[in-house]
C-alpha cells in the first residue's frame, strides 16, 4: 500500500527496490546484447572503445534501472519530486548515454548481411527519417511534458499501471529521438551540421525552466487531490510540488550545459578529424605533384635521345 511508504531517504532507494519486473529483464536483455555484440567484434580482432560500454551500461541502462527499479520507482507516484527526478533521468540523462554508447553501430558492424541490410533499410525508411529529423523530435521533446502535465492526463498515470509504464517508455523514446540525431554516434540520415545542433540545444534550454517555474509557482497540485488522498504525515503535497519543479528547472539547465559541453567536444573531435583529413589529402597531391616534376625530364630525356 502507498499510505504504508516510509518516509523517502536515500536508504529507502535501497530497502523499496523491487528490481524483479520484466522492465528489468528487459534491461539484463539489453545489456548482455550489448555486452554479446563488443564479444563478437573483439573476437574477430576488431576494437570497441571501452568509453562507449561504460556509457551505455553505466549511466545509460544503469540510468534506466536507477529510477524505475529501485525505491525512486516505488516513489514515483507518492511524490511528485520523485517522479521529476525519474522524468529527467529517463527524457535526458538515460538517453544521452545511451545514443553515446552507439548501439546501432555496433549492431551494423556485427549482424549479419541480411540483418544488416534490414537495419539500415528501416533508418532510411521514411518513417524514422521523419521522426529524427531534429525539428519534428524538438517538437515532440518540447510539447510532451506540457500536453502531461497539464492536462488530466497525469492524472491517469498515476491510477493505471498500464498507462504508468507507458508514460516511462514515453519519456525514453521522446528522449531518444531528440538528442539521438544531436549526440549521438550512429549514422542516421540528415544529420545536421555542428553549429545547427547547438543552437537547437540551445532553444531546448528555456522550455524546462519554463515547465519548472510553472510547477513551482502553480497554486493548483498536479494529479488533482490524488497526494493528499495518500494521507503520508511525513510530507506537505504542497512543499514537495515546488521541490519538484526545482528539480525541472535546476535539473534541466544542468543537463543542458553537459549535453552542451559534450556536443562542443564532438564539434572540436570532428574538426580535428577533417582537418588531419585535409592535411593528408594536400600531402599525397603533393607527392604526386612532385613525381610528375621528376618524371617530366626523364621523358623529355629519353624522347631526345
Amino acid at each position: 500500500m502507498l499510505t504504508a511508504l516510509p518516509p523517502f531517504t536515500v536508504s529507502t532507494i535501497v530497502t523499496q527496490a523491487r528490481p524483479a519486473t520484466w522492465l528489468g529483464l528487459g534491461l539484463v536483455v539489453a545489456a548482455g546484447l550489448y555486452l554479446y555484440g563488443v564479444y563478437r567484434l573483439r573476437a574477430r580482432g576488431d576494437s570497441w572503445p571501452a568509453l562507449r560500454i561504460w556509457m551505455f551500461l553505466g549511466p545509460g541502462l544503469g540510468g534506466i534501472a536507477l529510477v524505475t527499479l529501485s525505491g525512486i520507482g516505488t516513489y514515483d507516484t507518492t511524490l511528485l519530486s520523485v517522479h521529476m527526478i525519474q522524468h529527467m533521468t529517463l527524457s535526458m540523462v538515460a538517453p544521452i548515454f545511451l545514443a553515446l554508447g552507439a548501439p546501432v553501430t555496433l549492431a551494423l558492424r556485427t549482424l549479419p548481411v541480411a540483418g544488416r541490410r534490414r537495419l539500415i533499410g528501416l533508418l532510411h525508411s521514411r518513417y524514422v527519417r521523419t521522426i529524427t529529423f531534429p525539428l519534428v523530435a524538438f517538437g515532440i521533446f518540447v510539447v510532451n511534458p506540457f500536453a502531461l502535465y497539464f492536462t488530466d492526463l497525469y492524472r491517469l498515470t498515476l491510477e493505471n499501471e498500464f498507462w504508468h509504464e507507458v508514460t516511462h517508455a514515453h519519456f525514453l523514446v521522446t528522449g531518444s529521438l531528440f538528442f539521438w540525431p544531436l549526440l549521438g554516434l550512429d549514422p542516421l540520415p540528415g544529420r545536421w551540421p555542428y553549429p545547427a545542433r547547438a543552437l537547437l540545444m540551445i532553444l531546448s534550454v528555456p522550455f524546462h525552466t519554463v515547465l519548472g517555474l510553472t510547477v513551482m509557482q502553480s497554486v493548483t497540485l498536479f494529479g488533482g487531490d490524488w497526494y493528499p488522498s495518500l494521507g503520508l504525515d511525513w510530507v506537505d503535497p504542497r512543499e514537495d510540488q515546488v521541490v519538484a519543479g526545482g528539480v525541472l528547472w535546476a535539473g534541466g539547465e544542468l543537463v543542458s550545459v553537459i549535453m552542451i559541453a559534450v556536443l562542443v567536444v564532438q564539434w572540436v573531435r570532428a574538426s580535428q578529424r577533417e582537418a588531419r583529413r585535409v592535411d593528408r589529402e594536400l600531402d599525397r597531391a603533393e607527392l604526386r605533384e612532385h613525381a610528375a616534376r621528376a618524371k617530366a625530364p626523364a621523358e623529355s630525356a629519353g624522347a631526345s635521345s
